[in-house]
């Protein structure tokens, strides 16, 4: 991937704030939309979410799951041009009481305000989401398939 499409993975992860969670649910996929977070060098992905949401219950089962972001639709002619990634990876649940948390809240908060209520309740968690390949579309006929080191590289400064 050259730099200028490596640039454009960079910037659709960051200015997308909406991703679509692929789980597993009773062995067939199911897929809900999410909030997110990626750490600068995108090695990892968090999501904040509640016990009560079936992808979340999905992800105590099976932590295999697809992180999949899109461009926001423009109503241009053809949709197919927009640029995607879907990030296949391993979820893990990180302990309310972990030493990162807060530092994740205030990620999360500058990023979510109006999520603040979530912190109240006792049944949301960060998970965080470890890349193990990714699958880049730069626009209709634009495909890469990126290796986690290789995803990683288009998000480091």
């Amino acid at each position: 991937m050259d730099s200028e499409t490596s640039k454009r993975l960079s910037e659709l992860i960051h200015k997308e704030r909406v991703a679509h969670l692929g789980t597993l649910r009773g062995e067939a996929p199911m897929v809900g939309m999410t909030l997110f977070i990626p750490m600068s060098d995108f090695s990892l992905f968090y999501v904040h979410v509640s016990r009560l949401a079936w992808h979340t219950q999905d992800m105590e089962k099976d932590p295999r799951v697809a992180l999949s972001i899109a461009e926001t639709d423009d109503g241009r002619p053809d949709p197919f041009t927009l640029m995607r990634v879907t990030i296949r990876g391993t979820a893990e649940r990180i302990p309310n009481d972990d030493r990162l948390v807060p530092d994740l809240k205030v990620a999360w908060l500058s990023r979510f305000p109006e999520q603040a209520i979530n912190f109240t309740l006792a049944d949301f968690s960060f998970w965080k989401i470890a890349p193990r390949d990714a699958r880049f579309i730069a626009g209709f006929g634009k495909i890469h398939n990126l290796s986690a080191k290789e995803l990683a590289a288009a998000g480091a400064p």
